[in-house]
């Protein structure tokens, strides 16, 4: 009859526990032990929460949908979004979105859409300036 049962302790074992003259641990079988830094957590968590806020539109990209009589639908809004959180996974921080024939450029660390322009637009040259990567949408 002296078999042995892991989850009860010697005397001795608890006396160490309690005196700190040993740790004891018991494993634990089939759970996967992972070590997160808090900053690693904290980043994640900033991560989602950016990605949860709707886009802000900034006063001069708000002039510009109405100067230039552009309508977005939310389909097209959801695409936007998703396009500003591929371009923050690849770390682009001002970024050209391009959703059917709409070009938006999006501050993605402030969630905000700065300017936006449609294909159809009469100006000469469609150069975009100080943009660090594109998503098409």
């Amino acid at each position: 009859m002296n078999s042995f049962n892991p989850s009860f302790l010697s005397i001795d074992q608890v006396q160490g526990q309690y005196l700190n003259k040993e740790k004891i641990t018991k494993p634990v079988s089939g759970v996967k032990e992972a070590q997160e830094s808090f900053s690693s957590i904290l980043d994640k968590a900033q991560e989602q929460a950016r990605n949860s806020e709707p886009l802000k539109f900034s006063k001069h990209a708000a002039a510009r949908l109405s100067d230039r009589n552009i309508e977005i639908s939310s389909e097209q809004l959801e695409r936007l979004n998703q396009g500003k959180i591929q371009a923050g996974e690849k770390g682009i921080s001002e970024s050209l979105i391009l959703v059917d024939s709409l070009a938006f450029i999006v501050n993605v660390p402030n969630n905000t859409v700065v300017t936006a322009m449609n294909q159809e637009d009469s100006s000469d040259s469609k150069v975009f300036t100080n943009i660090d990567g594109a998503v098409i949408a």
